[in-house]
């Protein structure tokens, strides 16, 4: 399924645009003219066995030790890229979009995103963002808010 078929099946008003190709979080922003911090990009993470869906600001890296501790898991990693195809089969690999009740993942949402007024994330393609308020990104995926990022100097 597509993120513009399941945001329209849940009735969720988005903006959708399409920009050049852009393989980078930063370099989305860059296309869609805005700042790294509204660009929702995630991280997908293992923790003890279970898939998580981090979603955290483009501008910003996952903090795994903070992660790890919120959780209360014992080990944490990054998704490998076999993992991720295996995840996200519909979407090229990199353009999730960060929606993991989508794709029947937990996702958890970085403190610094609550901000924002709306988010701008990948739709699945390399060449297409969406846009989306960010009080019907949090009622459309019921995020659990932790606080898992630092920011990128």
């Amino acid at each position: 399924m597509r993120i513009t078929e399941y945001l329209d099946q849940k009735k969720v008003n988005y903006q959708i645009s399409s920009h050049r190709p852009s393989f980078t979080s930063q370099k989305l922003a860059a296309e869609e003219h805005v700042s790294g911090q509204y660009i929702a990009k995630p991280v997908i993470v293992q923790a003890d066995g279970k898939f998580y869906m981090c979603v955290l600001p483009a501008c910003s890296k996952v903090d795994l030790d903070a992660l790890r501790s919120q959780l209360g898991a014992g080990e944490v990693e990054l998704a490998d890229e076999e993992e991720m195809a295996q995840l996200f089969p519909d979407c090229e690999l990199g353009a999730e979009p960060p929606v993991g009740s989508m794709f029947g993942l937990a996702t958890l949402l970085d403190k610094s995103l609550l901000q924002d007024d709306y988010i701008v994330f990948q739709s699945g393609k390399h060449d297409q963002a969406v846009k989306l308020n960010l009080r019907d990104y949090e009622e459309l995926v019921h995020p659990r808010i932790l606080s898992f990022s630092y920011h990128l100097h």
